[in-house]
């Protein structure tokens, strides 16, 4: 059934957020960007915190803190303000930045990835200052360059180490390994990408003139590809897996227990079976073990009816999602070797690196992590789960390396969300949840002796 108005402010000022088309890849959006930027720094103001809109070479990036005091924890709460693409538009129902509520459920591109969960913090933050100061120093850090690598933050972070030293992060920016399932992330693999591009003759050829005498990209890049697995999904790279920390067995345990079946892997993906690496369950080969993905690939004619040509060039995006203890630079040092070794002689490679960040693991039995589980417990009314996460937030490490804080995933998102697809979508009791564990969140964390 369709949402009923009139709506709660809280509601009301997460569809306004949703509106601002803030896609972060695609320069001709710099514009709707930068005025999300300003309007969620306009928000941080008007709750009452002391927010900030910085410049970078790419994106803004917004802070915001309370009033500070001696002797008190001081938490991090990080987040994005920025969105994927939305194509293929043809594939959703209602358009993108027109939010769109059914039964319950707010559909939007970024409804859930991150908008959605970071306003869940911001309106949190805002209840509990209508009824007095905060536990915690708080410091508010949302960026609009991660969906195209955090870019810029890094330095960001380097620069400005001194105002936003804490002792822990807290980001919502993962999921809930099913409804009304309290879920920690502790771990997250890393990601290395890569550009592939496959020449030959200098111009398109005719098929029947040529065909034969001449190397066909298309081909030659689909062999090479080819070489990257085996039939099992295992990955063939000479040393790709040296560096792998194994599973623990209570990992394996805990996991084996959670609620999601492979039943429901097929039913929320749609494919017609399950395949990956032997040996290993589908929670161990997407939250532990590291693999190479084909993302995109092209070349030659792509119209209507038959064009007899043999294509001048091909070309392929790959990302590898990588683990504890593996580092991305070496990985794809590995690859490199690996492609050069394979390709044929026939035709030429040209390797482009692309966005790379390293995994992450953290202690969730830690002093903070029992905080984190208490909160989400007291918020959700069960037992927690205790998972890693195959996807990646590569600034995590960086708040490791920089500030020298480990981070809390106290993911909001359902595994049907659609993140990065069309009709993207988060449950509205998902968003209630989220306003009331920032506040338990923060009373909880500023006990931590």
């Amino acid at each position: 059934m369709l949402y009923e108005f009139p709506m709660d402010s809280q509601l009301s000022k997460l569809l306004e957020f949703l509106r601002f088309p803030s896609i972060s890849t695609d320069s001709a959006y710099a514009d709707d960007v930068k005025h999300c930027a300003q309007w969620l720094t306009r928000q941080l103001q008007g709750i009452g915190l002391e927010a900030q809109l910085h410049s970078t070479p790419g994106h803004p990036i917004v802070t915001a803190k309370n009033e500070h005091k001696a002797g008190r924890r001081t938490v991090l709460i990080y987040g994005h303000y920025d969105v994927q693409p939305v194509d293929p538009l043809s594939l959703w129902t209602h358009p993108p930045f027109e939010p769109h509520i059914e039964n319950d459920t707010i559909f939007a591109r970024g409804a859930t990835d991150n908008k959605g969960q970071i306003m869940a913090h911001i309106l949190g933050v805002q209840e509990a200052l209508t009824r007095g100061a905060l536990p915690v120093n708080l410091i508010f850090l949302i960026e609009g360059e991660e969906e195209c690598g955090s870019t810029h933050l890094e330095e960001f972070l380097v620069t400005h180490r001194e105002e936003l030293r804490c002792d822990i992060v807290a980001v919502s920016d993962t999921g809930m390994v099913g409804r009304g399932i309290p879920t920690l992330t502790y771990g997250l693999r890393g990601i290395a990408a890569l550009e592939l591009k496959v020449t030959g003759p200098t111009t398109d050829l005719h098929s029947g003139i040529y065909g034969g005498a001449v190397a066909n990209p298309v081909t030659m890049l689909t062999r090479l590809l080819a070489t990257l697995h085996d039939d099992s999904g295992h990955v063939t790279v000479e040393g790709f897996y040296d560096d792998v920390k194994p599973i623990e067995d209570w990992e394996r345990k805990a996991w084996a227990s959670l609620p999601l079946h492979d039943e429901e892997l097929i039913r929320l993906t749609g494919a017609p079976r399950l395949f990956g690496e032997a040996g290993y369950t589908s929670f161990e080969r997407t939250w532990a073990r590291p693999t190479a993905e084909i993302n995109g690939i092209g070349g030659g004619y792509q119209g209507l009816g038959t064009k007899t040509v043999l294509p001048s060039e091909a070309f392929a995006k790959l990302t590898f999602r990588l683990v504890p203890d593996q580092r991305s630079h070496a990985v794809i040092e590995k690859v490199k070797t690996h492609l050069q070794k394979h390709v044929s002689p026939a035709v030429r490679l040209e390797i482009t690196g692309g966005h790379n960040g390293e995994p992450y693991l953290t202690n969730p039995h830690s002093g903070f992590g029992k905080a984190a589980q208490l909160a989400l417990q007291k918020t959700f009314g069960r037992d927690v789960a205790l998972i890693r996460e195959g996807g990646s937030i590569p600034i995590v490490q960086n708040f490791k390396n920089t500030l020298g804080a480990e981070t809390l995933l106290l993911g909001l998102a359902l595994p049907d969300c659609r993140a990065h697809a069309p009709n993207e979508n988060f449950p509205i009791e998902n968003f209630r949840a989220g306003i009331r564990l920032n506040q338990v969140l923060l009373e909880e964390l500023g006990h931590v002796g």
